[in-house]
């Protein structure tokens, strides 16, 4: 780098984005990749030809226009959005949450979230210059109730975010304490976010109650369903709330193809449904076989991911990348994640592939 670009960068760039580093993403050809918590199947020859012609006639000379409402009228029904409430959308969950920090960011505004979790959540705070206390988990990974109320009584956080199955853990929580998170939360005016985005492979949903507490929203992701390349986030809640909200949406940002896609998508839910239900079965076999292995421990999972423990993290990940298997080794992301690998459910094949190379590793 030269001189003169060095110093506009020490002058103009904040500190704190100097001191970051980019999202890294693993490079994955060829290689099995079970790294980034993507449904594995691809759509059929004759619906991508679908897809293809649908996408070819679209008018790309032209803004999204209301198209766009013919989504967000789409997407409540599938989620079968309660009466009273909006839907908001956004480029994949991420530029939900940042929204989010927009909205919320008056003097001395908190973002708090239990963690390990998913990191845009702090990033979030981070970028927008709020703070962001995260709580820990308990050592199994379930939520720690009195010390979240604690976090909150004293915080008086804007956003409670609640992963809901978590992210890396892959686990749902007690419904007993989130609810009573939820109260402390609505007892001292913040928000709660309960993220779904693993919600096609989990065995309960908060759906059924945000219409009880009106400082709820209830996002979600079309990345999990089957179109992560698609880039598509949603979010429930009060129309009130969404109102305020989606006054920082950028304009036109959900683009005419990954409008069309989501379109097409949820016109074929019934396929990307029994995707889902494949991957649910694949994550109860990889569970039986990996009680089959002592030196191995597999957390319970709600999502289309399994949090591993081994005995050696980064030996275990270069031995299964060198058999052609690429998971995400998470060990060093927090003090209770020591020597866990966290793996995307694959195919029948890919699995296999996983199971054969994580043998051979340990």
């Amino acid at each position: 780098m030269n001189f003169a670009a060095q110093a506009l960068i020490e002058k103009r760039i904040r500190r704190d984005i100097q001191s970051l580093h980019a999202y890294a993403i693993q490079n994955a050809k060829g290689l099995v990749k079970l790294d980034a918590m993507e449904n594995p199947h691809r759509l059929s020859a004759q619906l991508q030809a679908e897809l293809g012609a649908r996408l070819g006639a679209l008018a790309l000379n032209r803004y999204p226009a209301g198209q766009v409402n013919e989504l967000r009228a789409a997407l409540a029904a599938y989620a079968q959005m309660p009466p009273g409430f909006d839907i908001m959308l956004g480029n994949g969950s991420d530029e939900l949450i940042s929204l989010l920090a927009m909205a919320c960011d008056v003097p001395g505004a908190v973002i708090l979230a239990p963690v390990p979790g998913f990191v845009m959540y702090a990033m979030s705070a981070q970028l927008q210059g709020l703070q962001f206390v995260g709580v820990d988990l308990t050592a199994d990974f379930e939520l720690d109730g009195p010390a979240m109320l604690a976090a909150i009584a004293q915080h008086k956080p804007a956003i409670v975010y609640l992963a809901y199955p978590n992210n890396p853990t892959a686990n749902l929580w007690d419904d007993e304490v989130v609810e009573s998170i939820v109260v402390a939360q609505a007892e001292q005016g913040g928000l709660v976010v309960m993220d779904e985005a693993y919600q096609p492979f989990a065995s309960r949903s908060y759906i059924d109650r945000i219409t009880r507490h009106s400082h709820v929203l209830l996002m979600r992701t079309l990345s999990k369903f089957g179109l992560a390349g698609v880039r598509l986030g949603y979010m429930l809640g009060p129309q009130a709330l969404i109102a305020e909200i989606d006054k920082l949406r950028p304009p036109y940002n959900i683009s005419v193809l990954n409008c069309e896609c989501a379109l097409f998508a949820l016109a074929h839910s019934e396929t990307f449904r029994a995707q889902a239900h494949e991957i649910i079965a694949q994550r109860a076999m990889l569970f039986e076989a990996f009680a089959g292995i002592p030196t191995v421990k597999a957390y319970r999972s709600d999502a289309n991911m399994i949090l591993l423990r081994v005995p050696d993290a980064a030996k275990t990940f270069d031995g299964l990348k060198q058999r052609g298997v690429l998971v995400k080794n998470i060990s060093k992301m927090h003090p209770l994640l020591a020597n866990c690998l966290r793996l995307t459910v694959g195919t029948a094949s890919e699995n296999q592939q996983l199971l054969a190379a994580l043998t051979e590793s340990l």
